[in-house]
């Protein structure tokens, strides 16, 4: 079982002078969840080497056992600073890949033609694709074999509007994620705000935010299976 895990290159929050990037947990946990499970785990990411870390998910308010581990785990961490770089990837080799968010992706990911034609190749070749929190927004331009937005037609969530707005953001974004599926026309659906949602329509796998991390982990090793 190997399952790719693609991760964004951006570090710039819109023109804000702050820096982004990936969120930790929603890396540890699936990481861990899907190691643990015995999966062999590749990291890849736009432009390869070590993709940037979200500096607010390393405050003491967002630390979980995941994150922890995270810290402690030398081999991972020297893993994470040599991710392969995305136009080097090829879904034949992987029975699934896995987006986690941050807010980086909606700069990168959402756009790069690489990572679009990665999630058409892995749907077209029926092998899962999950994402959590704002990584569904790189699904933005990607197509459906009938040529269809990906999410149309399906049930989908992310990162939720009222979310975006807690961490008054919502001006700084290039889009909002929910806004963004409900436009594509999928049957977008949210949890309670910060707490653990996660649903799955078929081989698409989303979740809501960095607690539904292990969640969306766990339903692709179930979907694997």
């Amino acid at each position: 079982m190997k399952v790719l895990i693609v991760l964004t290159s951006h570090n710039e929050l819109g023109n804000t002078g702050q820096k982004t990037g990936f969120w930790i947990e929603e890396f540890a946990a699936p990481y861990y969840a899907l190691a643990d499970a015995g999966a062999e785990v590749s990291l890849a990411s736009p432009k390869g080497g070590q993709p940037p870390i979200d500096p607010k998910s390393a405050l003491p308010d967002f630390q979980t056992a995941a994150t922890q581990r995270f810290d402690k785990d030398a081999a991972l961490q020297n893993k994470l600073a040599h991710t392969a770089k995305l136009n080097e990837i090829a879904a034949d080799d992987y029975d699934a890949v896995f987006y986690p968010g941050g807010h980086g992706p909606l700069w990168d990911l959402a756009n790069d033609p690489n990572s679009i034609a990665l999630i058409e190749t892995f749907y077209k070749q029926n092998k899962p694709v999950a994402l959590v929190c704002h990584a569904p927004g790189v699904l933005k331009k990607v197509k459906a074999p009938n040529g269809e937005a990906l999410v149309k037609g399906k049930e989908v969530t992310g990162f939720s509007n009222t979310e975006e707005e807690a961490v008054q953001l919502t001006k700084v974004v290039p889009f909002l994620v929910e806004d963004e599926l409900k436009q594509l026309g999928g049957i977008y659906s949210k949890g309670k705000d910060w707490a653990s949602y996660a649903l799955r329509d078929g081989l698409l796998i989303t979740g809501q935010n960095p607690a539904s991390s292990e969640e969306v982990a766990r339903i692709l090793l179930e979907t694997l299976a």
